[in-house]
């Protein structure tokens, strides 16, 4: 695992001055990773660093020279139109760059100069998926979750019995993930309502949200390979905010017996900045499933695992709807909840994955799954907020939603902050539902 080093000083302050007001995301504690361009160009896709309100262009840091030594090949890989190579190199040498950069943007730094040149304001830029996302997995971490919605199906037994033994995931689809901003059609498909005696094929009309962490592989391994415990967050490359878009009722219709299909695979947006493992090691805790729980079996047993694998990331859900917008009114929260209340560890994801000695490979994607808190309030899906659409959720403004509606924008938020360390995040992660086809 990731340990604190000079670069988590809470006494590094940066030249850029909008890094060191408290508030943002991206201080020079963070440095995360983004692919950009300049907006309304056809400049080529490049990696950056985030750094207060401006983007370091690392194909233009780069051709300033500031990079030498140990920091040089990740820096190159951090230039080029996507994360997959430099994820590849693995947490040692993203760990030189990370700490070259951190010294070239301190207040004082003899490179401000090369690197101010090449500065790209956050406002003027696009992005696009940090990564060639070549396998995408969605997990069910929240026993939470799992237990809230498992009482609306099985009252008298809604958690079944493998939930606390094996991380339980699916394969999904990688090919309809996309950035930040991303506007998406409400999806039409197969619905059967209770009392038809036959399906029909119409637009979803219960659209849900769920406010996820996505984890991005960095080094792979073989086929025929597992990745033990004790490495696994050295195949990590690091954390983006998720947003798997979940159509309720065509799930309900199609789910049975394999899973999840089209009710999943027609949208899921990620949050443009990857904060790497290292950046979160200053907001580690413990993690440990309840004495009265079945305990993790040896695979998944590790002492790093139980002393730090768990991370205290504050997650939101905010709503804006389209009086909201019109209205130019402050967004509305849905929820608030903490990665901490996860059942499972990112570690343990990794080794649980790979334990049929499945590969791995730079920038696949792991989902944690919907990331619910312990109490109702922290629930990160309308199909819980709402209990199956019993109970509408009421908004700020005097509207209530009890699934979402065309129009409907969601804004999820995360970040890091404790005694003694400086605030760190991950952006935003937008996007807005459009009519159906």
């Amino acid at each position: 695992m990731a340990k604190i080093n000079e670069t988590h000083d809470p006494a590094l302050t940066s030249w850029v001055l909008s890094a060191n007001d408290g508030r943002t995301d991206f201080p020079i504690q963070n440095l995360p990773f983004a692919v950009f361009r300049r907006q309304g160009t056809q400049e080529a896709w490049r990696g950056g660093v985030a750094i207060g309100d401006q983007i370091v262009d690392m194909a233009a840091a780069l051709q300033a020279g500031i990079f030498e030594g140990d920091a040089l090949p990740a820096a190159q890989a951090a230039a080029e139109p996507t994360l997959n190579h430099l994820m590849a190199l693995g947490a040692g040498k993203v760990s030189h760059l990370r700490k070259a950069l951190s010294k070239a943007l301190r207040a004082g730094s003899k490179d401000e100069a090369a690197i101010k040149a090449g500065l790209v304001p956050q406002s003027q830029a696009e992005y696009a998926l940090p990564a060639s996302i070549g396998d995408y997995t969605d997990f069910y971490t929240s026993i939470h979750h799992a237990t809230n919605i498992g009482k609306q199906f099985r009252p008298d037994n809604p958690l079944l019995p493998n939930y606390k033994w094996v991380p339980i995931g699916y394969h999904g689809r990688s090919s309809s993930i996309g950035i930040s901003g991303q506007s998406f059609k409400r999806p039409r498909g197969q619905l059967k309502s209770p009392d038809a005696d036959a399906p029909q094929v119409k637009p979803c009309a219960r659209l849900d949200i769920e406010l996820e962490m996505g984890i991005f592989v960095g080094q792979g391994n073989e086929l025929g390979e597992s990745v033990p415990i004790e490495q696994a967050e050295s195949h990590i490359f690091g954390l983006v905010l998720f947003n798997d878009w979940s159509a309720r009722d065509i799930q309900a219709w199609e789910y049975q017996p394999l899973g999840p299909f089209l009710s999943k695979s027609f949208a899921s947006t990620i949050s443009p900045w990857i904060v790497t493992m290292e950046a979160l090691a200053p907001f580690r805790t413990s993690f440990a499933h309840p004495a009265d729980d079945p305990q993790p079996l040896p695979y998944l047993s590790g002492a790093a695992n139980s002393a730090e694998g768990g991370l205290d990331i504050q997650l939101e859900a905010l709503i804006e709807t389209s009086q909201m917008r019109n209205a130019k009114a402050a967004p509305a929260r849905l929820t608030l909840t903490n990665y901490r209340h996860a059942y499972w560890t990112a570690g343990q994801l990794v080794t649980h994955h790979t334990v049929n000695g499945c590969n791995l490979q730079p920038g696949d994607l792991l989902g944690t799954g919907t990331l619910s808190g312990p109490t109702l309030d922290q629930a990160c899906a309308l199909i819980e907020l709402t209990s199956g659409g019993k109970n509408p959720v009421q908004l700020s403004n005097g509207e209530s939603r009890t699934w979402l509606e065309d129009g409907d924008t969601v804004i999820l938020r995360g970040w890091c902050e404790k005694p003694g360390t400086v605030r760190i995040g991950f952006g935003e992660c937008v996007g807005t539902v459009l009519p159906s086809a």
